[in-house]
């Protein structure tokens, strides 16, 4: 009797054994998971350090103004970055004598100033007179301070650039004449705000998301404990990515710009809570089918791996079509954004279910993080200090490990013990408390409003999907308004900077390519015939010849051209700003011109320059990418859904939510938010993110589809489907679209325009396209819809017509 009483009790025990493997196998993934975290975690906090901002590094080396800078290098040994110095008067008015002289004086000041401990301005000048030269209308003074082009990308004893701390001293001091209007613009004034804006990533940008996530897992979960699961594991994932990415940048393999910086946090923290998402959804649905949660788990896990796996592979691959973009900018985007859905994907697929085996183990970092919270908080405003409140903070966590001890012991010695014990509150299953999921009960997933939703799709297919393709096509047509030519430097920002001020005031009163000309580099030969076809073009002011003496230096006009390898260089002044749409048209015409003249071979480089052959591989890059990017996209979608007609359907539905969201774009930029327009990488960017990411709600609703037509059949498998992966889709959706949206916080309207296109894009993919449009459409089709697979041929009766059945 005995012995048949052990035989009967094995399964049980061994059924023990195994659980409580797969906890301590969690325990250890998540501490080595933590250990991982501590190492890397401080490197994601120095990308800003590896950022490369301007546009000659983006080209590609073919581009004419590239060649032209390549050639220009021989004519000095140190390369001029002018920072220009605008003075005007507060009122207007013209500047009088005094004005002029004080002028001078600040021009004079200015290499005296203190730049770094022991250092002043004049140890990162090169050795050029710098005199304010008045305008032809009297009202401003132009002071051009040339920075050595090297020594402008060191970096001080504090870390900042030595560019940033040149100008900022500038500033500083300009703020001692208060009688006086004195901007720093020009390339380094322009830059050093660029760089002061992407400065504030590693706070502002990734705090606001953090916030942002959080509140919305707090209301999705109703969870006082949940929550901060995908939180962390987000977290984590960010810390792995950022550290990858940040060795491949300080190895120079990879080009990262504040841009990219930018779009990596939003995107690793959107990537990373939507596949957490799925995963919680699944393990709380499998938690009511097994009396071990670990068992859950695996169940949880099996199921959701093919999913996450095809949506993050998706993804990386749809990035990696950016290689193929001429522009650096665009092609370093592509790593960049496949590390930080790399570190999504492996956090997600094995620190989160660790997490979720053991929640007891996020409960020292939610003691850890509630006072250093609250400390930051009060940082911000006032002058206390946050590590007194991160200490406590930390001996908080000390305490709670302690209590997690012995409560965990005496959950095992008392199961019954207690108002969370191990009989109320099974193992693995309290952090979704206070709605504990228990083996047995019905999921309310079955019963809600996306089971109502999908029997009124069952029971009107046609006439659902008809017309919500016809709302989208109507913002589809709006597209066609979008203006995407590109904006000037100075519309790039979304506040009047004081580099936006200064060039302003520069166009007002200067030429307004002044301290920006193009660059023409031509045969000696040809030397008066290039100069006469410059100064013929149309937009160009003047027409200097490169003598290597600075200008203002006596004898300087007098100077000889400077000759290297048998060729000359000439400074073209534009009549328009250098950024401005005039200025690229001037720059282009003036590029035919010279072209034109026999023998001369010569170039047109140049700032203004730059930023055409950038437009230029924007339209390039776009015209190539989409479509591979659809193509990859496709054959990924054909692979996971063993289908052709299915991936077809859906990757139409992907390009008609694409132009629906330039079109809902179009109406907001013109006639609400009031942008100049849309940079020429918009669309592609759009594009990129809009089908990579949209493409994940498509996998998690048609994997899991698929997976219930073959049990149910196809048009009940529809509708099961749409069930029970309609609210953690609009919840992953509504999570990626926020953190999109968190962009906006930074003070650029390019990243601004890519947040909202993207949280648009994302919103009418979980609401419209794969809330009705998708599933009344494949339910509309049938089983036809898995053509040519085995399920297309499924016997009718496994498949009643258009059955309205219940979801559940």
């Amino acid at each position: 009797m005995a012995e048949e009483t052990r035989t009967a009790e094995h399964p049980a025990s061994r059924r023990t054994r195994t659980a409580r493997r797969g906890v301590w196998l969690a325990i250890a993934v998540a501490v080595g998971w933590l250990l991982i975290g501590g190492a890397v975690g401080p490197l994601s906090g120095k990308l800003s350090e590896v950022q490369t901002n301007d546009n000659a590094s983006f080209l590609p080396a073919n581009a004419e103004s590239t060649l032209v800078a390549d050639e220009v290098a021989a004519f000095a040994e140190q390369q001029s970055f002018p920072a220009l110095v605008v003075v005007t008067r507060p009122d207007g008015a013209a500047l009088t004598p005094q004005d002029l002289a004080t002028a001078k004086s600040f021009a004079d000041q200015i290499p005296t100033l203190t730049v770094d401990r022991d250092g002043t301005v004049a140890d990162f000048l090169d050795p050029s007179p710098i005199v304010p030269i008045p305008s032809a209308d009297g009202k401003a003074a132009l002071i051009a301070v040339p920075l050595n082009a090297d020594l402008a990308q060191n970096r001080t004893s504090d870390g900042e650039l030595s560019l940033s701390a040149v100008t900022q001293a500038i500033r500083d001091a300009a703020a001692e004449y208060p009688d006086l209007q004195i901007n720093v613009t020009g390339p380094v004034g322009i830059l050093s705000d660029l760089i002061s804006v992407f400065g504030a990533i590693d706070t502002t940008l990734l705090g606001a998301t953090a916030l942002i996530v959080a509140i919305i897992l707090i209301f999705v979960y109703r969870s006082p404990f949940l929550w901060l699961i995908p939180l962390v594991s987000a977290g984590m994932a960010l810390s792995v990515a950022s550290a990858i990415v940040y060795i491949l940048a300080k190895n120079e393999i990879l080009v990262l710009n504040g841009q990219s910086q930018g779009i990596l946090t939003v995107l690793v923290f959107g990537a990373a809570t939507d596949y957490a998402l799925l995963m919680v959804a699944r393990y709380r649905e499998e938690l009511h089918n097994h009396t071990l949660h670990t068992d859950a788990m695996k169940a949880a896990w099996r199921g959701t791996v093919e999913p996450i796996l095809a949506s993050a592979g998706t993804v990386i691959i749809g990035l990696l079509c950016l290689l193929l973009s001429e522009l650096n900018s665009n092609r370093s985007l592509g790593p960049v954004g496949a590390a930080g859905i790399f570190g999504a994907l492996i956090v997600i697929l094995t620190f989160l279910p660790a997490l979720l085996v053991i929640p007891s183990v996020v409960l020292p970092i939610f003691a850890f993080l509630i006072p250093t919270v609250i400390g930051l908080g009060l940082s911000l405003v006032t002058d206390v200090s946050v590590g007194p409140f991160a200490a406590f903070g930390g001996l908080l966590a000390v305490v709670t490990i302690v209590a997690w001890v012995v409560f965990g012991i005496m959950r095992i010695r008392r199961p019954e013990w207690g108002p969370f014990s191990r009989t109320k509150f099974p193992p693995g299953r309290w952090a979704f408390w206070p709605k504990v999921p228990r083996e047995g009960e019905q999921d309310e997933r079955l019963s809600g409003l996306w089971s109502r939703l999908a029997g009124s799709i069952g029971r009107r297919p046609r006439g659902t999907w008809v017309v919500t393709a016809l709302v989208m096509l109507i913002l589809a047509g709006f597209s066609l308004t979008l203006k995407a030519d590109g904006i000037t430097t100075t519309e790039a920002f979304v506040e009047r900077t004081d580099s936006v001020i200064g060039q302003e005031q520069l166009a007002d009163h200067f030429p307004g390519g002044l301290g920006t000309p193009a660059i023409i580099v031509a045969n000696e030969g040809s030397l008066d015939a290039v100069k006469t076809a410059a100064e013929n073009t149309p937009g160009i002011a003047s027409v200097s010849v490169y003598t290597g003496i600075p200008a203002g230096v006596p004898g300087s006009d007098q100077a000889p051209p400077k000759i290297v390898n048998g060729r000359v260089q000439l400074q073209a002044t534009l009549a328009d700003a250098a950024d401005s749409p005039q200025a690229i048209d001037a720059v282009q015409a003036l590029r035919d011109n010279v072209h034109a003249v026999s023998g001369a071979d010569a170039l047109v480089g140049g700032q203004t320059a730059s930023q055409l052959d950038v437009d230029i591989a924007s339209l390039h890059d776009r015209n190539l990418i989409i479509p591979v990017v659809l193509v990859v996209v496709f054959l990924v979608l054909i692979l996971l859904l063993r289908s052709i007609a299915a991936p077809a359907l859906l990757m139409g539905t992907v390009v008609l939510s694409f132009f629906a969201t330039l079109g809902v774009c179009a109406i907001f930029f013109n006639h609400v938010f009031g942008f100049a327009g849309a940079d020429t990488s918009f669309p592609l960017f759009a594009f990129v993110f809009l089908v990579a990411l949209g493409v994940d709600y498509n996998i998690f609703l048609m994997t899991r589809v698929r997976e219930e037509s073959i049990k149910i059949g196809t048009r009940p498998g529809i509708l099961k489907g749409l069930t029970v992966t309609g609210g953690v889709i609009t919840s992953a959706g509504i999570v990626l679209a926020a953190t999109f949206l968190v962009l906006g916080v930074l003070p650029l309207v390019f990243l601004r325009e890519i947040g909202f296109a993207v949280a648009v894009g994302v919103l009418i993919d979980t609401f419209i396209i794969r809330s009705t449009l998708v599933p009344a459409l494949s339910y509309d089709i049938g089983k036809k819809v898995w053509w040519p697979s085995r399920l297309a041929k499924a016997e009718p009766a496994a498949e009643p017509e258009r059955e309205p059945a219940a979801a559940g």
